[in-house]
């Protein structure tokens, strides 16, 4: 048996409280282990009963994931007395082996030394991880307001170029989009089932994106005032639709006032602390601080780093996303670069924001395994960049089979606790990636993209745009306005019908919901994906250049590119039993 595939330790990675009465404890085993038991009971079990020696009951564990290497067990308890210790036998070719924190043996080969078990100390409801549940039943709309829609008021002041035109496109150009053009097209975005918006950020700026802040209390004029951006939250509000906002609290840009400040009387500045400074030349305009005279981020010199260990900061930044929670009543805040900003400031905030509105939903963008952000009750969502990769990889390298498509969803699986799953933040593209497009020999494939991303766990997000298979390959072409004439002429009227008719089963089919799927596979259509959700829904995906049989009876509730038990090329079947 390899036994250096064996891995566990008690903490979030691998045991975790569920709610308030059940804990989850996973193993990870090399792929020849035949059966893994957990021994568990709780610590004093044997004062409790007035026995020598501690013992435990043996519970078989059941085969939760496959790797490529690896498999993973998983077991939920509720432990009568809220507390769990435990060790594990697993099974191989034909042997038993024990593991404790501090030792892997062979059961035989057991001796009287000291067995150091694994513990769960005490299930606390207030450690248990709990995101707001309607983020699991929500799918999500990105918007760059500045690209999405002009309102009716619109006048060009000579600043901003034709709508939509991208001849000698440039990262600095403007088309005019405002929160009020976002007001004015609630009824599409209602139209294709969306339950929430994600605007990047508002507030004022030299730049179209607004990533680099100059006012954190003032609404961009191009976007329009404070009182455009309550009206879009209520008319959203009314409309069943919740608002998240980007908030920009690793960097400023370099007309924030505090940021002025330092640049103007250095350290005897009252904000010298609010940055992170190594030099006395920090006023030059030029774009790189690879010299090290001040961090920033990406090195831009014009995104100062902020200091979100010093108190002020945290203070600053807490009053400002506390007041958009409670005076504007948004539903949610998006962090930009959530791995840099202090564990401090957000285990604070988090605490903050959560005593004004419970159900706050506080996601990070992260690029990577986010797994201490969430447990430590910083984070409740990050942004799922793996699934992201996982999907469009199998779409984009031929020679992927399903089986790799299954190691590949599975690792993503394996992050987080089951109740962070279900609201990861799951997204094709974003404006920071190409389009989703770009990366599919045609609409049917972004189609199965989007198939996958509507039924796999988490709470999915379609970049604005997407619903009509937008092109773009890189920035500023990622970020084109959105092109309404074409729209309401109805040029992409059937795609669009398409998207929006999987979104609604999202919204209307609990098992799209669920985090529970497996995997069947096809050896003679290796580039099948089929996997069911929660034992009551089927998923097919036709990802080769083959014609598949499908034989059901179950009833259909999505198909494209399948007929009399054909699924196509490029195709897609959905069945629910009846």
């Amino acid at each position: 048996m390899n036994l250096a595939a064996i891995s566990h330790r008690s903490n979030a990675q691998y045991t975790y409280a569920a709610d308030s009465d059940h804990v989850v404890v996973t193993i990870k085993t090399g792929k020849d282990a035949d059966n893994t038991f957990i021994i568990c009971e709780d610590p004093f079990i044997h004062e409790l009963n007035r026995k020598r020696e501690w013992y435990g009951k043996r519970k078989k564990m059941e085969l939760f994931l496959e790797l490529e290497n690896h498999y993973i067990w998983r077991i939920k308890l509720c432990p009568e007395y809220k507390r769990l210790q435990y060790y594990f036998e697993i099974e191989a070719e034909g042997q038993i082996y024990t593991l404790y924190e501090n030792k892997l043996t062979r059961k035989e080969n057991e001796n009287d030394r000291s067995k150091q078990y694994f513990k769960f100390p005490w299930l606390n409801p207030s450690d248990v991880i709990n995101p707001p549940e309607w983020v699991s039943n929500t799918v999500w709309y990105q918007i760059m307001p500045e690209r999405y829609s002009r309102d009716d008021q619109f006048v060009n002041d000579g600043r901003f170029k034709n709508w939509g035109d991208m001849t000698n496109a440039k990262h600095d150009d403007f088309f005019g989009g405002s929160l009020k053009g976002i007001t004015k097209r609630l009824p599409y975005i209602k139209s294709l089932g969306i339950g929430g918006i994600y605007t990047t950020p508002v507030f004022l700026s030299c730049s179209n994106h607004k990533y680099n802040t100059f006012d954190y209390k003032k609404i961009d004029p191009d976007f329009g005032t404070e009182d455009d951006m309550k009206e879009l939250i209520e008319k959203a509000h009314e409309s069943g639709i919740k608002i998240m906002l980007d908030a920009v609290f690793n960097h400023s840009g370099n007309k924030f006032a505090p940021w002025i400040d330092v640049q103007k009387y250095g350290e005897d500045s009252p904000y010298y602390d609010w940055f992170f400074i190594n030099g006395d030349s920090i006023d030059r305009e030029d774009f790189s601080t690879a010299d090290g005279r001040f961090y920033s981020f990406s090195f831009w010199a014009g995104m100062p780093k902020l200091n979100t260990n010093n108190p002020d900061v945290i203070d600053y930044f807490t009053d400002i996303a506390s007041y958009w929670v409670e005076k504007w009543k948004i539903d949610g805040i998006r962090f930009d670069v959530g791995d840099e900003v202090s564990h401090t400031f957000l285990r604070s905030l988090h605490t903050s924001l959560k005593k004004i509105n419970p159900d706050i939903f506080l996601l990070g963008e992260i690029w990577n395994d986010s797994l201490g952000w969430v447990v430590n009750k910083e984070f409740d969502s990050v942004m799922n960049y793996p699934l992201s990769s996982c999907i469009n990889d199998f779409c984009r390298y031929k020679t992927m089979d399903s089986t790799d498509f299954m190691y590949s969803l599975n690792h993503c699986r394996s992050l987080y606790p089951e109740q962070v799953t279900r609201v990861l933040f799951n997204f094709l593209d974003t404006h920071d990636t190409s389009r989703a497009i770009e990366s599919c020999e045609n609409e049917d494939v972004l189609l199965q993209k989007l198939a996958a991303l509507i039924t796999l766990p988490g709470s999915p997000c379609i970049y604005y745009g997407t619903e009509i298979a937008m092109k773009g390959l890189r920035t500023p072409y990622n970020r084109q306005c959105m092109p309404w004439d074409e729209i309401e002429s109805g040029v992409h009227d059937e795609f669009i019908d398409k998207v929006s008719r999987l979104i609604k089963l999202r919204k209307n089919n609990a098992s799209f919901q669920s985090s529970e799927l497996s995997f069947s596979h096809n050896p003679d259509n290796p580039r099948l994906i089929c996997y069911t959700k929660d034992n009551d829904t089927d998923i097919y995906l036709n990802l080769s250049q083959n014609n598949c049989v499908i034989n059901t009876n179950a009833k259909i509730i999505y198909s494209n590119k399948y007929s009399e038990n054909i699924l196509y090329p490029d195709g897609i079947l959905i069945t629910e039993k009846a």
